[in-house]
């Protein structure tokens, strides 16, 4: 057989009649696993199976990342033949199939990153040897984009793994390090070097003449035993009721997981396969993937890359970062941006505060430590780039100035002038505010073209959303200057326009107030927020409040001289109560909606039943679902449709990222594509008419519904 190179990969034989097949897509950044790249594959690993004088095939990669995994942007589209689609699976699967049973070796040498289909590849090569590299990952991510291992990775990770393993594996997205999947099973070697790796795959092909895959060798034994062993029985009865627990039907891919392995393997392999091809093809069609794909993946993507800056404006580099205010937001911004290089000063107005901010640092550092996942140098280089002060003057030099002091607009306004007055006039002035609007803010500054909003969300180290807002002053510049920061740290941006609570505050708190309409309207509170849960929000509408502080809901009210709502005034009126009556403030003093005793289970505040009354019987289980999903997704559509919002994505990743809407719809804008237009406006009518008018429907929307257009067709 010839050496090769086209596009997709280069094959070359040595002396030896050692083959080594290089995957490497030059027309791609990484190597993807996509129909056009399989097709060719397969090409030419039939010649090597029907060249006599190749003894064996090494495949490897020619790029940093082994294989990314699958082509998306193929899976996101329509699904126009559902047969032509599986056909074409299959026929993939008999290729794979005919490497394993040639009896010509195949080696995987994965010299990076492996995730889904690229490992799949792998796991049809009879022998995989992985660089012994911390920056290598293998694993099957797929659940979460909506998807399962659809090229065997889901029916054979079990004969290498073990089931509970595997279920792990697939059902969590684990990405492990090479060591571990050595441990697990996933891969048979590793290797310090790329000669190394090289020569002992080379070595295998050599030494191993008839080599036999796991799942085609009758003496071999599931780790752990099989479906019907004492062991496989429980796991899988196991697994199958967590799914429903966690998932509540709402992740068609997650159900599927467990029934492939429960089917396949009390079967022979090929059948297996058939029954994972044809599950995949359900699942690949299914809204719940199309959603995760677009937005969970695209979109988080593209804004992650800082997809929202403005093109026209050059890069803005940030060597020193001024904190106004050493809080828990003031602390966890200091260490994220001192972690990746930047020279921190953390102000607070004493001295003792703002070194209790870089304690926050010290803790993360320590803990980071305990896991191994840091170094004491570590640890001492990023201490080393955050200097408390008490002093206004130090944060002169600075590139940006990020203030997180107290919701508190005279306050903010006195360090916004006390900090102006040492800051270089072509600097940026960002401010952590969670509602006050930016341009109120931006009245306190001598410079408002360069003052922006940029809204962390808590705690900083670990929430991975930004919102960045934009007054009516702010610049094109300092867009790019908030983005590219934020960019930097590597967080997700947003951007959006100005408004009384922005986009994420502002929608968040429909989902709070919905909940206690309900509650006051006689439901019951365990039913409201049992309802959330299985609707896919992390927690209930009340356990949440009570996060956030019932006490903090009440000063932004008060202290917010904009004209209220009636919506606004009635939840204004339940928390004050509340708060002022029976001294129920939150999680934080251990009483709100929920009781918090020390070292024991939080559980909702028996009080509840003697303040509203509840009654079963108030409202359907079906209404209560639809008030809180409906609720938060009316308001991001009024955000849409008043200009708070400049897309439709940023809507989406808003509300996934910023306050935990689920996934699977797509997003809170997408959630109404979701659950069908018509059917949604049809819902909001009704609630209209019953509940207030906090549920009136944009007519944008209804222009949309008649034109039989999508949500992201808003605006085209």
């Amino acid at each position: 057989m010839e050496n090769s190179k086209d596009q997709y990969l280069s094959f070359v034989v040595d002396a030896d009649g050692v083959a080594t097949l290089t995957i490497d897509q030059t027309k791609e950044s990484t190597n993807l696993f996509s129909e056009a790249f399989i097709l060719r594959y397969m090409e030419v690993v039939q010649q090597a199976l029907n060249d006599a004088t190749v003894k064996g095939v090494i495949v490897t990669s020619g790029k940093p990342i082994f294989m990314a995994g699958a082509d998306l942007r193929a899976l996101l589209k329509d699904m126009p033949d559902k047969k032509e689609f599986l056909d074409s699976m299959l026929e993939m699967h008999k290729g794979m199939r005919e490497i394993e049973t040639s009896g010509k070796p195949f080696v995987a040498a994965i010299n990076g990153t492996a995730l889904g289909g690229g490992l799949e590849l792998c796991l049809a090569c009879h022998y995989r040897i992985a660089l012994n590299s911390t920056q290598i990952k293998l694993g099957f991510p797929e659940i979460k984009v909506g998807l399962f291992p659809g090229g065997g990775g889901t029916i054979k990770a079990p004969y290498l793994m073990g089931i509970q393993n595997a279920l792990m594996y697939l059902l969590q997205g684990i990405e492990a390090r090479p060591q571990k999947a050595l441990k697990d099973g996933l891969i048979d070697a590793v290797a310090e070097t790329q000669d190394e790796m090289m020569a002992a795959a080379k070595d295998y092909i050599l030494n191993t003449p008839n080599p036999i895959q796991p799942w085609d060798n009758k003496k071999h034994r599931i780790p752990g035993g099989g479906v019907w062993t004492p062991g496989g029985m429980q796991t899988l009865m196991g697994a199958s009721g967590n799914v429903g627990k966690l998932t509540h039907g709402n992740y068609p891919a997650a159900q599927k997981i467990v029934k492939v392995i429960h089917d396949g393997l009390q079967i022979p392999i090929d059948r297996a396969l058939e029954i994972e091809a044809r599950h995949f093809t359900h699942v690949a069609n299914t809204k719940e993937a199309k959603n995760m794909i677009r937005t969970g993946f695209f979109g988080i993507q593209d804004a992650a890359k800082g997809k929202s800056r403005p093109k026209d404006q050059p890069k803005y580099e940030i060597q020193k970062l001024g904190i106004l205010g050493a809080g828990m937001m003031g602390a966890g911004i200091a260490y994220v941006s001192a972690k990746v290089g930047m020279d921190v000063v953390l102000k607070d107005v004493s001295l003792e505060g703002a070194e209790k901010g870089k304690s926050y640092s010290i803790a993360l550092l320590d803990k980071a430590i305990s896991r191994g996942r840091s170094t004491a140098e570590k640890k001492a280089a990023l201490l080393d780039k955050i200097t408390p002060t008490d002093d206004p003057n130090a944060v002169k030099g600075s590139d940006l100035i990020i203030e997180a002091v107290f919701e508190n607009v005279a306050l903010k306004d006195r360090v916004t002038k006390e900090t102006e007055a040492v800051l270089e006039a072509d600097k940026i002035y960002g401010s952590n505010t969670s509602s006050i609007p930016i341009t109120l803010l931006a009245k306190s500054s001598q410079r408002p073209e360069n003052f922006i909003g940029i809204h962390f969300f808590s705690p900083v180290d670990k929430m991975p959303l930004v919102e960045i807002i934009v007054g009516e002053k702010t610049s094109e510049r300092a867009i790019a200057a908030a983005v590219d920061y934020t960019v930097a740290i590597k967080k997700v941006p947003i951007v959006v326009n100005d408004s009384r609570g922005f986009f994420t505050s502002r929608c968040f708190g429909t989902f709070v107030s919905e909940g206690m309409f309900l509650l006051e309207e006689g439901v019951p509170a365990p039913m409201i927020e049992r309802v959330a849960i299985k609707k896919g929000m992390p927690v209930g509408p009340l356990a949440v409040h009570d996060e956030v502080s019932l006490t903090l809901s009440v000063h932004v009210f008060e202290s917010d001289p904009s004209e209220k709502r009636d919506f606004e005034k009635r939840t204004y009126r339940i928390v004050k109560d509340l708060v002022e009556n029976h001294q129920r403030t939150g999680k934080r003093d251990g009483a709100g909606f929920y009781d918090y005793p020390k070292g024991g289970q939080k559980k909702l505040w028996s009080g509840l039943k003697t303040i509203f009354s509840p009654d079963v019987n108030a409202v359907s289980e079906d209404i209560v679902s639809k008030r809180l999903m409906h609720r938060q997704a009316l308001e991001s559509y009024r955000c849409l449709d008043e200009g708070v919002l400049r897309s439709t994505t940023d809507g989406d990743i808003g509300s996934i990222m910023g306050w935990g809407f689920p996934i699977f719809t797509g997003g809170a804008l997408s959630y109404i594509d979701y659950v069908g237009m018509d059917h949604f406006i049809a819902d909001c009518d009704a609630f209209n008419k019953q509940y207030g008018g906090h549920w009136e429907i944009p007519q944008s929307l209804r222009d949309l519904a008649k034109n039989n257009k999508s949500i992201h067709d808003f605006g085209k």
